[in-house]
């Protein structure tokens, strides 16, 4: 913080260690700012870290530059996963933007390797890792107190939620919880895509392939490692699973559904549909209510999307880590830690509710036979 009189420094407590709550913490740090970031997952490598994320030059760039990771990142990253294609559903291709040589407007990255790359910046012991938040409390004014699921406590001066969708930071300042779209995902996974699936490889190149036909829609995508994945995108209630009679578990009934589904699609995009390795995993989409924002609190605050969870069309991460990297900048310049908070919010209210306005339905974009122009966009 910055002040002429001699302060003790603040306890800063980050929730959730994804890309915006490390983002956050690594730039504090690198302006000798202490934050402690807690997460409940049991360590790094509990879980599957998701799929590939465009980290654009005007926002997600911008906070890996001030965390000094920006080289590292383009290091890691692929620019050529910049390629993206439209399709109709007999497989014309109707757009096809390859990326010029030295492009780095947007590079993809998985989301597993840039987690490493932010945990690996950040000061050992900086991530506490099994720790569920139950409830915070204590004034306004501070200091909050987090009680964690084990029991344990721990006093703050500043909370920061970074704890996405359904944010527990958030109940301490806002009633907004985030409703169904009416649009749902679920996830497809293709491995060793070269050998065992070369026709899906040609397909989707080596960024990203998009079709939809008004009801039903589907977006592929390359990751590292020989992978991709696809998302088949449905208008849909929220429970279609069950009340078609369904479970998850059951893929090849839920192959038989979507079989019927996307009967009218080419035989090459069906792949895309039928082929996957293992089973399907239902994503509904959700989004906060449109514009969500909160009375000033000058010992919590939110970003990312415990702030403006939004439908994923390339913008999230993206906002999450310049939300992150603004907050930090802030806290580092500010007179105490409620103007520091001021400071942030005065600026990422209006941008992220702006945001909303513009992609409140968006999911349903993803559906339309005139497709978005993914160069713009993305399933994140």
């Amino acid at each position: 913080m910055s002040t002429s009189t001699p302060t003790p420094a603040p306890r800063i407590a980050i929730i959730g260690a994804g890309p915006g709550g490390l983002t956050c913490a690594r730039i504090l740090q690198r302006h000798g700012i202490h934050a402690t970031v807690y997460d409940r997952e049991p360590g790094p490598d509990a879980r599957d870290q998701g799929g590939t994320l465009d980290l654009h030059e005007d926002n997600g760039q911008i906070a890996l530059r001030e965390a000094g990771l920006l080289e590292e990142f383009f290091r890691l990253s692929r620019p050529e996963g910049q390629e993206m294609r439209q399709l109709d559903p007999a497989g014309t291709i109707l757009f096809h933007h390859t990326p010029a040589e030295g492009e780095r407007f947007k590079p993809e990255i998985d989301r597993g390797v840039l987690r490493d790359l932010l945990l690996g910046s950040l000061r050992p012991g900086t991530v506490r890792w099994g720790h569920t938040l139950d409830s915070l409390g204590g004034p306004a004014e501070g200091p909050r107190q987090l009680r964690f699921a084990d029991g344990n406590t721990v006093e703050a001066d500043l909370v920061i939620g970074a704890d996405g969708a359904w944010s527990r930071v958030r109940r301490a300042i806002s009633p907004a919880t985030p409703r169904y779209s009416g649009v749902s995902f679920l996830e497809a996974w293709f491995h060793e895509v070269e050998t065992r699936h070369p026709d899906i490889a040609a397909l989707v190149g080596r960024g990203s392939a998009a079709a939809a036909d008004g009801e039903r829609g589907l977006f592929a995508q390359r990751n590292s490692g020989d992978h991709i994945r696809v998302y088949l995108i449905q208008r849909v209630p929220a429970d279609w699973i069950t009340a078609s009679g369904l479970t998850i578990q059951d893929t090849d009934a839920i192959r038989a559904f979507l079989v019927d589904q996307y009967r009218e699609w080419s035989p090459a995009l069906r792949r895309l549909i039928t082929d996957n390795d293992g089973r399907y995993v239902d994503r509904p989409i959700n989004a906060l209510p449109v514009p969500h924002t909160w009375e000033h609190d000058p010992t919590v605050t939110l970003l990312g999307d415990a702030a403006h969870l939004m439908p994923p069309l390339g913008v999230g991460v993206n906002l999450a880590m310049l939300d992150a990297c603004e907050l930090a900048l802030a806290l580092t310049n500010g007179n105490t830690v409620g103007e520091a908070v001021r400071t942030y919010e005065k600026t990422m209210l209006p941008r992220s509710n702006e945001m909303q306005r513009l992609l409140d339905r968006g999911a349903e974009q993803l559906l339309a036979t005139e497709l978005p122009d993914f160069a713009t966009g993305g399933s994140h």
